[in-house]
Protein backbone atom coordinates (compact mmCIF):
# COMPACT_ATOMS: atom_id res chain seq x y z
CA UNK A 1 0.00 0.00 0.00
CA UNK A 2 1.30 3.49 -0.85
CA UNK A 3 2.56 5.68 1.99
CA UNK A 4 0.47 8.60 3.19
CA UNK A 5 1.08 11.90 1.42
CA UNK A 6 2.56 14.76 3.52
CA UNK A 7 -0.79 16.53 3.92
CA UNK A 8 -2.45 13.25 4.88
CA UNK A 9 0.13 12.66 7.62
CA UNK A 10 -0.50 16.19 8.87
CA UNK A 11 -4.26 15.55 9.01
CA UNK A 12 -3.77 12.40 11.02
CA UNK A 13 -1.36 14.07 13.44
CA UNK A 14 -3.60 17.09 14.05
CA UNK A 15 -6.86 15.26 14.60
CA UNK A 16 -5.72 12.20 16.57
CA UNK A 17 -6.24 14.06 19.86
CA UNK A 18 -9.70 15.36 18.92
CA UNK A 19 -12.92 13.39 18.92
CA UNK A 20 -14.45 15.69 16.29
CA UNK A 21 -12.89 17.48 13.34
CA UNK A 22 -13.33 18.97 9.88
CA UNK A 23 -11.20 18.10 6.86
CA UNK A 24 -11.71 21.17 4.70
CA UNK A 25 -9.25 19.98 2.05
CA UNK A 26 -9.55 20.96 -1.60
CA UNK A 27 -11.25 18.31 -3.75
CA UNK A 28 -8.71 15.85 -5.05
CA UNK A 29 -6.18 16.24 -2.21
CA UNK A 30 -7.03 12.84 -0.75
CA UNK A 31 -9.46 13.16 2.17
CA UNK A 32 -10.58 9.53 2.14
CA UNK A 33 -7.27 7.94 3.12
CA UNK A 34 -6.62 9.99 6.30
CA UNK A 35 -10.30 9.60 7.24
CA UNK A 36 -9.85 5.83 7.24
CA UNK A 37 -6.69 6.19 9.33
CA UNK A 38 -8.45 8.43 11.86
CA UNK A 39 -11.45 6.11 12.21
CA UNK A 40 -9.19 3.08 12.59
CA UNK A 41 -7.13 4.84 15.29
CA UNK A 42 -10.12 4.82 17.68
CA UNK A 43 -10.44 1.68 19.80
CA UNK A 44 -13.61 -0.35 20.21
CA UNK A 45 -15.58 1.25 17.37
CA UNK A 46 -18.48 -1.11 16.68
CA UNK A 47 -20.30 1.02 14.07
CA UNK A 48 -19.04 3.32 11.32
CA UNK A 49 -21.67 5.48 9.60
CA UNK A 50 -20.69 7.19 6.36
CA UNK A 51 -23.20 9.79 5.14
CA UNK A 52 -22.57 11.40 1.75
CA UNK A 53 -24.07 12.23 -1.64
CA UNK A 54 -26.09 9.22 -2.81
CA UNK A 55 -24.41 9.16 -6.22
CA UNK A 56 -20.99 8.85 -4.60
CA UNK A 57 -22.21 5.71 -2.83
CA UNK A 58 -24.26 4.29 -5.71
CA UNK A 59 -22.94 5.94 -8.89
CA UNK A 60 -24.36 5.37 -12.37
CA UNK A 61 -22.70 3.62 -15.31
CA UNK A 62 -20.54 1.39 -13.11
CA UNK A 63 -18.32 4.32 -12.08
CA UNK A 64 -16.09 3.81 -9.01
CA UNK A 65 -17.90 4.55 -5.74
CA UNK A 66 -16.64 5.92 -2.45
CA UNK A 67 -16.96 2.36 -1.13
CA UNK A 68 -14.48 1.22 -3.80
CA UNK A 69 -12.15 4.05 -2.79
CA UNK A 70 -12.33 3.12 0.89
CA UNK A 71 -11.72 -0.56 0.14
CA UNK A 72 -8.75 0.39 -2.06
CA UNK A 73 -7.01 1.78 1.03
CA UNK A 74 -7.73 -1.24 3.21
CA UNK A 75 -11.16 -0.26 4.52
CA UNK A 76 -12.29 0.23 8.10
CA UNK A 77 -11.26 -2.14 10.89
CA UNK A 78 -14.84 -2.13 12.12
CA UNK A 79 -16.90 -4.76 10.32
CA UNK A 80 -20.21 -2.96 10.81
CA UNK A 81 -20.20 -0.10 8.27
CA UNK A 82 -23.35 1.70 7.10
CA UNK A 83 -23.33 3.91 3.98
CA UNK A 84 -26.24 6.33 3.72
CA UNK A 85 -27.05 8.89 1.04
CA UNK A 86 -27.83 12.25 2.63
CA UNK A 87 -30.70 12.62 0.16
CA UNK A 88 -32.13 9.33 1.46
CA UNK A 89 -31.79 10.58 5.02
CA UNK A 90 -33.94 13.56 4.08
CA UNK A 91 -36.61 11.80 2.04
CA UNK A 92 -37.06 8.50 3.89
CA UNK A 93 -38.42 8.44 7.44
CA UNK A 94 -37.89 4.68 7.53
CA UNK A 95 -34.20 4.94 6.61
CA UNK A 96 -33.67 7.72 9.16
CA UNK A 97 -35.37 5.84 11.99
CA UNK A 98 -33.46 2.68 11.16
CA UNK A 99 -30.16 4.57 11.27
CA UNK A 100 -31.22 6.29 14.50
CA UNK A 101 -31.82 2.89 16.08
CA UNK A 102 -28.48 1.50 14.87
CA UNK A 103 -26.57 4.45 16.32
CA UNK A 104 -28.51 4.44 19.60
CA UNK A 105 -27.72 0.75 20.20
CA UNK A 106 -24.03 0.96 19.23
CA UNK A 107 -21.34 1.00 21.91
CA UNK A 108 -19.07 3.43 20.07
CA UNK A 109 -20.13 4.88 16.73
CA UNK A 110 -17.90 6.92 14.43
CA UNK A 111 -19.98 9.24 12.19
CA UNK A 112 -18.45 10.62 8.97
CA UNK A 113 -20.24 13.18 6.78
CA UNK A 114 -18.77 13.50 3.30
CA UNK A 115 -19.50 16.76 1.44
CA UNK A 116 -20.84 18.40 4.59
CA UNK A 117 -21.85 21.47 2.54
CA UNK A 118 -24.99 19.43 1.84
CA UNK A 119 -26.18 20.34 5.34
CA UNK A 120 -25.40 24.07 5.18
CA UNK A 121 -29.07 25.14 5.47
CA UNK A 122 -29.72 24.79 9.19
CA UNK A 123 -33.52 24.62 8.86
CA UNK A 124 -33.51 21.89 6.18
CA UNK A 125 -34.81 18.47 7.20
CA UNK A 126 -31.54 16.74 6.30
CA UNK A 127 -29.57 19.16 8.49
CA UNK A 128 -31.91 18.81 11.45
CA UNK A 129 -31.71 15.04 11.22
CA UNK A 130 -27.91 15.12 11.01
CA UNK A 131 -27.75 17.40 14.05
CA UNK A 132 -29.96 14.96 15.97
CA UNK A 133 -27.72 12.02 15.08
CA UNK A 134 -24.66 14.07 15.98
CA UNK A 135 -25.88 14.48 19.56
CA UNK A 136 -25.77 10.69 19.94
CA UNK A 137 -22.18 10.31 18.72
CA UNK A 138 -18.87 11.16 20.36
CA UNK A 139 -16.56 10.62 17.39
CA UNK A 140 -17.30 12.44 14.14
CA UNK A 141 -15.66 13.96 11.07
CA UNK A 142 -16.94 16.23 8.33
CA UNK A 143 -15.24 16.30 4.93
CA UNK A 144 -15.51 19.04 2.34
CA UNK A 145 -13.46 20.71 -0.34
CA UNK A 146 -15.76 23.72 -0.65
CA UNK A 147 -17.24 24.36 2.82
CA UNK A 148 -18.57 27.78 1.81
CA UNK A 149 -20.45 28.24 -1.48
CA UNK A 150 -22.73 31.18 -0.70
CA UNK A 151 -21.56 33.04 2.40
CA UNK A 152 -20.12 32.50 5.86
CA UNK A 153 -23.47 31.29 7.19
CA UNK A 154 -22.78 28.00 5.37
CA UNK A 155 -20.35 27.18 8.20
CA UNK A 156 -22.67 27.38 11.18
CA UNK A 157 -24.52 24.08 10.91
CA UNK A 158 -21.36 22.23 9.87
CA UNK A 159 -19.47 23.37 12.96
CA UNK A 160 -22.56 22.95 15.16
CA UNK A 161 -22.70 19.34 13.95
CA UNK A 162 -19.21 18.73 15.36
CA UNK A 163 -20.20 20.23 18.71
CA UNK A 164 -22.35 23.14 19.94
CA UNK A 165 -19.53 23.83 22.41
CA UNK A 166 -17.15 24.98 19.64
CA UNK A 167 -18.99 28.15 18.65
CA UNK A 168 -21.27 28.44 21.71
CA UNK A 169 -23.71 30.58 19.75
CA UNK A 170 -26.92 30.01 17.84
CA UNK A 171 -27.47 30.81 14.17
CA UNK A 172 -28.64 34.38 14.79
CA UNK A 173 -25.71 35.14 17.09
CA UNK A 174 -23.28 33.73 14.53
CA UNK A 175 -24.79 35.92 11.83
CA UNK A 176 -24.65 39.06 13.95
CA UNK A 177 -21.08 38.36 15.08
CA UNK A 178 -19.41 37.58 11.78
CA UNK A 179 -21.51 39.17 9.02
CA UNK A 180 -22.24 42.75 8.04
CA UNK A 181 -25.64 43.18 6.47
CA UNK A 182 -28.17 45.86 5.71
CA UNK A 183 -31.95 45.73 5.41
CA UNK A 184 -33.84 47.78 2.85
CA UNK A 185 -37.60 48.30 2.91
CA UNK A 186 -39.30 49.48 -0.29
CA UNK A 187 -42.76 51.01 -0.06
CA UNK A 188 -45.17 50.35 -2.91
CA UNK A 189 -48.53 51.84 -3.77
CA UNK A 190 -51.00 51.89 -0.91
CA UNK A 191 -49.82 50.29 2.31
CA UNK A 192 -47.80 47.53 0.66
CA UNK A 193 -44.07 47.20 1.23
CA UNK A 194 -41.39 44.54 1.03
CA UNK A 195 -38.07 44.11 2.81
CA UNK A 196 -34.83 42.68 1.43
CA UNK A 197 -31.67 41.85 3.36
CA UNK A 198 -28.21 42.20 1.81
CA UNK A 199 -24.98 40.77 3.22
CA UNK A 200 -22.35 43.46 2.68
CA UNK A 201 -19.25 41.95 4.26
CA UNK A 202 -17.64 39.85 6.99
CA UNK A 203 -15.98 40.78 10.27
CA UNK A 204 -14.27 39.34 13.36
CA UNK A 205 -12.64 36.57 11.30
CA UNK A 206 -9.61 36.23 13.64
CA UNK A 207 -12.09 35.55 16.44
CA UNK A 208 -13.85 32.92 14.32
CA UNK A 209 -10.56 31.14 13.63
CA UNK A 210 -9.72 31.23 17.33
CA UNK A 211 -12.92 29.26 17.95
CA UNK A 212 -12.76 26.70 15.14
CA UNK A 213 -9.07 26.52 14.18
CA UNK A 214 -8.25 23.64 16.51
CA UNK A 215 -10.88 21.44 14.84
CA UNK A 216 -10.21 22.25 11.18
CA UNK A 217 -7.54 21.10 8.76
CA UNK A 218 -7.27 23.03 5.49
CA UNK A 219 -5.24 22.03 2.45
CA UNK A 220 -4.85 23.26 -1.13
CA UNK A 221 -4.29 21.05 -4.17
CA UNK A 222 -0.95 21.36 -5.96
CA UNK A 223 -0.40 19.01 -8.90
CA UNK A 224 2.18 18.87 -11.68
CA UNK A 225 -0.51 18.82 -14.35
CA UNK A 226 -2.41 21.64 -16.06
CA UNK A 227 -6.05 22.67 -16.19
CA UNK A 228 -6.86 24.07 -19.64
CA UNK A 229 -10.07 26.10 -20.16
CA UNK A 230 -11.86 26.50 -23.47
CA UNK A 231 -15.22 27.72 -24.75
CA UNK A 232 -17.61 26.76 -27.54
CA UNK A 233 -20.22 29.23 -28.77
CA UNK A 234 -23.54 28.00 -30.14
CA UNK A 235 -26.59 29.66 -31.72
CA UNK A 236 -30.17 29.21 -30.58
CA UNK A 237 -32.60 28.10 -33.27
CA UNK A 238 -35.30 30.61 -34.23
CA UNK A 239 -38.02 28.75 -32.35
CA UNK A 240 -36.02 28.62 -29.10
CA UNK A 241 -34.97 32.26 -29.43
CA UNK A 242 -38.61 33.35 -29.85
CA UNK A 243 -39.77 31.29 -26.84
CA UNK A 244 -36.92 32.74 -24.78
CA UNK A 245 -37.88 36.33 -25.63
CA UNK A 246 -41.57 35.71 -24.94
CA UNK A 247 -40.87 34.21 -21.52
CA UNK A 248 -38.44 37.00 -20.65
CA UNK A 249 -41.08 39.60 -21.49
CA UNK A 250 -43.75 37.76 -19.53
CA UNK A 251 -41.66 37.67 -16.35
CA UNK A 252 -39.85 40.99 -16.48
CA UNK A 253 -42.86 43.07 -17.46
CA UNK A 254 -44.42 41.93 -14.19
CA UNK A 255 -43.95 44.95 -11.90
CA UNK A 256 -44.59 42.86 -8.80
CA UNK A 257 -41.62 40.55 -9.49
CA UNK A 258 -39.30 42.30 -7.02
CA UNK A 259 -41.70 41.95 -4.11
CA UNK A 260 -42.21 38.22 -4.63
CA UNK A 261 -40.03 35.61 -2.99
CA UNK A 262 -36.67 34.53 -4.37
CA UNK A 263 -38.06 31.31 -5.83
CA UNK A 264 -39.94 33.29 -8.49
CA UNK A 265 -36.71 34.66 -9.91
CA UNK A 266 -35.00 31.26 -9.84
CA UNK A 267 -38.01 29.71 -11.55
CA UNK A 268 -37.83 32.36 -14.26
CA UNK A 269 -34.17 31.75 -15.10
CA UNK A 270 -34.60 27.97 -14.96
CA UNK A 271 -37.51 28.04 -17.40
CA UNK A 272 -35.70 30.40 -19.77
CA UNK A 273 -32.59 28.20 -19.81
CA UNK A 274 -34.62 25.01 -20.18
CA UNK A 275 -36.11 26.35 -23.43
CA UNK A 276 -32.77 26.21 -25.26
CA UNK A 277 -30.90 23.51 -23.31
CA UNK A 278 -31.12 21.14 -26.27
CA UNK A 279 -31.11 23.60 -29.16
CA UNK A 280 -29.81 21.77 -32.29
CA UNK A 281 -26.60 23.75 -32.77
CA UNK A 282 -25.24 22.57 -29.40
CA UNK A 283 -25.20 19.01 -30.71
CA UNK A 284 -23.60 20.09 -33.98
CA UNK A 285 -20.81 21.86 -32.10
CA UNK A 286 -20.12 18.83 -29.93
CA UNK A 287 -20.14 16.42 -32.88
CA UNK A 288 -17.33 18.49 -34.40
CA UNK A 289 -15.52 18.37 -31.06
CA UNK A 290 -15.64 14.57 -30.97
CA UNK A 291 -13.90 14.39 -34.34
CA UNK A 292 -10.77 15.53 -32.48
CA UNK A 293 -11.17 14.00 -29.01
CA UNK A 294 -12.19 10.50 -27.80
CA UNK A 295 -15.84 10.50 -26.73
CA UNK A 296 -15.33 7.75 -24.15
CA UNK A 297 -12.84 9.90 -22.22
CA UNK A 298 -15.35 12.69 -21.57
CA UNK A 299 -17.47 13.81 -18.64
CA UNK A 300 -20.48 15.92 -19.68
CA UNK A 301 -22.23 17.85 -16.91
CA UNK A 302 -25.90 18.68 -17.47
CA UNK A 303 -28.37 20.67 -15.41
CA UNK A 304 -31.70 19.35 -16.66
CA UNK A 305 -33.13 15.83 -16.99
CA UNK A 306 -33.99 16.67 -20.60
CA UNK A 307 -30.35 17.58 -21.27
CA UNK A 308 -29.05 14.39 -19.69
CA UNK A 309 -31.40 12.18 -21.69
CA UNK A 310 -30.77 13.84 -25.05
CA UNK A 311 -27.00 14.14 -24.58
CA UNK A 312 -26.70 10.50 -23.50
CA UNK A 313 -28.72 9.48 -26.55
CA UNK A 314 -26.53 11.54 -28.90
CA UNK A 315 -23.17 10.67 -27.30
CA UNK A 316 -23.55 7.22 -25.68
CA UNK A 317 -19.84 6.68 -25.06
CA UNK A 318 -19.48 9.77 -22.88
CA UNK A 319 -20.17 9.82 -19.13
CA UNK A 320 -23.16 12.14 -18.67
CA UNK A 321 -23.62 13.44 -15.13
CA UNK A 322 -25.86 15.77 -13.15
CA UNK A 323 -24.41 18.85 -11.43
CA UNK A 324 -26.57 18.44 -8.34
CA UNK A 325 -26.23 14.71 -7.86
CA UNK A 326 -22.81 13.83 -9.26
CA UNK A 327 -20.45 16.80 -9.16
CA UNK A 328 -19.19 15.78 -5.71
CA UNK A 329 -17.06 12.94 -4.31
CA UNK A 330 -16.62 10.83 -7.47
CA UNK A 331 -13.04 10.00 -8.48
CA UNK A 332 -13.00 10.23 -12.29
CA UNK A 333 -9.30 10.80 -12.88
CA UNK A 334 -9.37 8.53 -15.94
CA UNK A 335 -11.61 11.01 -17.78
CA UNK A 336 -9.38 14.01 -18.67
CA UNK A 337 -11.98 15.92 -20.75
CA UNK A 338 -15.00 17.75 -19.32
CA UNK A 339 -17.87 19.50 -21.11
CA UNK A 340 -20.16 21.86 -19.18
CA UNK A 341 -23.25 21.43 -21.36
CA UNK A 342 -25.57 23.67 -19.33
CA UNK A 343 -24.31 26.65 -17.40
CA UNK A 344 -24.94 26.74 -13.66
CA UNK A 345 -25.13 29.76 -11.36
CA UNK A 346 -23.82 27.75 -8.36
CA UNK A 347 -20.06 28.26 -8.58
CA UNK A 348 -19.55 25.67 -5.82
CA UNK A 349 -21.04 22.88 -7.96
CA UNK A 350 -19.07 24.13 -10.95
CA UNK A 351 -15.81 24.06 -8.96
CA UNK A 352 -16.59 20.60 -7.60
CA UNK A 353 -17.16 19.39 -11.16
CA UNK A 354 -13.65 20.43 -12.21
CA UNK A 355 -12.13 18.33 -9.43
CA UNK A 356 -13.64 15.05 -10.58
CA UNK A 357 -10.56 14.55 -12.77
CA UNK A 358 -8.06 17.12 -11.45
CA UNK A 359 -7.03 15.23 -8.33
CA UNK A 360 -4.22 13.38 -6.60
CA UNK A 361 -3.16 10.36 -8.65
CA UNK A 362 -3.95 11.85 -12.07
CA UNK A 363 -0.94 12.24 -14.37
CA UNK A 364 -2.74 13.77 -17.38
CA UNK A 365 -3.58 17.42 -18.08
CA UNK A 366 -7.29 18.21 -17.71
CA UNK A 367 -9.30 20.04 -20.38
CA UNK A 368 -12.62 21.83 -19.89
CA UNK A 369 -15.08 23.34 -22.35
CA UNK A 370 -17.95 25.69 -21.52
CA UNK A 371 -20.83 25.90 -23.98
CA UNK A 372 -22.16 29.44 -24.39
CA UNK A 373 -25.39 30.38 -26.16
CA UNK A 374 -26.07 33.70 -27.88
CA UNK A 375 -28.48 35.11 -25.26
CA UNK A 376 -27.95 37.44 -22.32
CA UNK A 377 -28.75 34.81 -19.69
CA UNK A 378 -25.57 32.94 -20.62
CA UNK A 379 -23.45 36.03 -19.94
CA UNK A 380 -25.24 36.45 -16.63
CA UNK A 381 -24.33 32.91 -15.61
CA UNK A 382 -20.65 33.55 -16.40
CA UNK A 383 -20.68 36.82 -14.49
CA UNK A 384 -22.12 35.17 -11.38
CA UNK A 385 -19.73 32.22 -11.46
CA UNK A 386 -16.66 34.42 -11.90
CA UNK A 387 -17.82 36.69 -9.05
CA UNK A 388 -18.68 33.67 -6.87
CA UNK A 389 -22.13 35.07 -6.17
CA UNK A 390 -25.62 33.76 -6.99
CA UNK A 391 -28.47 34.82 -9.23
CA UNK A 392 -30.82 35.82 -6.42
CA UNK A 393 -28.29 38.20 -4.87
CA UNK A 394 -27.57 39.61 -8.30
CA UNK A 395 -31.25 40.23 -8.97
CA UNK A 396 -31.56 42.02 -5.64
CA UNK A 397 -28.73 44.35 -6.62
CA UNK A 398 -29.66 45.22 -10.21
CA UNK A 399 -33.47 45.17 -10.09
CA UNK A 400 -36.05 44.27 -12.71
CA UNK A 401 -35.43 47.04 -15.27
CA UNK A 402 -31.65 46.56 -15.45
CA UNK A 403 -32.08 42.81 -15.64
CA UNK A 404 -34.40 43.20 -18.62
CA UNK A 405 -31.57 44.94 -20.53
CA UNK A 406 -29.00 42.27 -19.64
CA UNK A 407 -31.18 39.31 -20.59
Amino acid sequence: MLNLLPQQIEVKTKHLTNKAGALFMKPGTGKTRPTIELVNSVKDVDLVVWVGPLRSIKPKYGLPSIIDEINKWGGFNCQNVVYMGIETLQSSDRAYLQLYKQISTAWRCFLVVDESIKMKNFDAKRTQRMLTLSQMVEYKLILNGTPITKNLLDLWSQIHFLSPLILRMDYAEFKNTFLKYTTITKHLSGRKSYTKEFITGIENIPYLYSLIGEYIFECDLNLDIKQVWNNYNYILCDENKQEYEELKTKFLDNKTLEEKNNNIFLEMTQKMQHIYCCTPNKFEVLREHFKKYPEEKHIIFCKFIKSQEEVKKAFPKATVLSYQKESMSLNLQNYPYTIFWDKNFDWGLREQGTFRNYRTGNLEDCYYWDMTGDVGLEVLFDKNVSAKTNMVDYFKKVGRENLKKEL
